[in-house]
Order: C-alpha cells, then structure tokens, then sequence
C-alpha cells in the first residue's frame, strides 16, 4: 500500500540509494526537499547536474577534479617521490587536513574483495605500477579490514620487486580511546606497530 503519491515514492527511493541513508532517512530527506523554497530545490538540483557534469578523476592520480590534472599532482611543491595510496578520493581529504603529508596520492576507487567479485583489475592499480618510476616510498592507506589488509598485501607484492619501499599506515588504540573498548586485532596491531618513547 503506497502512502504517498508516485513522485514522492520515486524520491524517496532516489534517496535510500545513497550510501548510509536508509528508508526513514530517506523518507525524511524527502519531505525537507518538499518544504523547501523552489528557488532553493532548483539550486540543490543545478548543483547536483553541475557537479556531475564537470567533476572527473584526476588522469593522474584519480582524485576529483574539474581539470584534467588535480591541483595536488600539479603542484610543483609537492615530493612525487612519495605516493600515499588510498581507497576512495574522500580519503585525501582527512590527509590533508593534518597538514603534515607533502607528497602526492593514488586513489584504487574501491579494494580487492573476491567475495564482491572485485579483482585487482577492477581497481585502479594498474596506474600505480606506471607511476612507480622513480618514486622512493608508496604509503598504503587502505582501511584496516578483511579488503584494506588483502588490497595492501597485494600492493607489496607487485611493488617490491620493483625496487620500491612499500610502507603502510600504522593502526592500534585510537588516541582518547579506552582499552577496555578495543578489540584484539586492534590490540595487535598496536603492539606490533609500537615505537621507542
């Protein structure tokens, strides 16, 4: 039984696409957008053709751009003898919101998963062995689970011979975390990454 009229059903469906939303926040999404201004619907709506429209991946490195090259690879100040590689474009994001990291990064646009059908040829690794020439460090950043850790491993094994030095991000005990909340990977995983205080 439909509660609401077609357009309204259609939306709300448009909505629970995106990832995280669920039916109620969906249904929520959709009666704001209804109560909003139509100048303000019009402008939501331009701007979600604009940005698909104009936004591509870098030919580089395949972050998001609105050029041909982004503006990290074009930035002359940046070190493109380290490539920090990371799973989705968001994820440069909260690297460069540190202010610490100067090198350049690769985005794989997803992670080796077999379980998902997803192989090394579905993501974008191939690039990132031709980018390798002359490159001192690859940073692997890819989240620590099942996908990340077999997606890093992999990395490793194609980079190594190639004479670059492949490192990957630390993981452990969060800073502000209590132990009692940690589980036991986690807890491995930071005594193995421990250092000299």
């Amino acid at each position: 039984m439909e509660y609401y009229p077609i357009a309204i059903e259609k939306l709300i469906e448009e909505f629970a696409k995106l990832p995280g939303i669920g039916k109620k926040t969906a249904q929520r999404l959709t009666l704001y957008v209804l109560n909003l201004p139509q100048d303000e619907v019009r402008e939501f709506a331009k701007s979600l053709v604009i940005a698909r429209d104009t936004i591509k991946p870098c030919s580089v490195c395949g972050n998001f751009t609105d050029k041909e090259i982004c503006s990290i690879c074009s930035n002359p100040n940046r070190d493109k003898s380290t490539i920090c590689v990371v799973e989705e474009a968001k994820d440069i994001v909260f690297f460069e919101r540190v202010k610490e990291y100067n090198g350049v990064y690769h985005v794989l646009h997803g992670t080796i998963s077999p379980l998902l059908g997803k192989g090394p040829d579905d993501i974008n690794l191939k690039s990132l062995v031709e980018r390798t020439q002359g490159v001192k460090e690859v940073i692997v950043a890819t989240n620590p689970n099942v996908q990340g850790e077999a997606t890093a491993m992999y990395i490793s094994k194609i980079l190594k011979p190639l004479g670059v030095k492949v490192t990957r991000i630390a993981h452990g005990v969060p800073v502000g975390g209590d132990l009692e909340y940690v589980d036991e990977v986690t807890i491995l995983k930071a005594l193995e990454g421990r250092k000299e205080i």
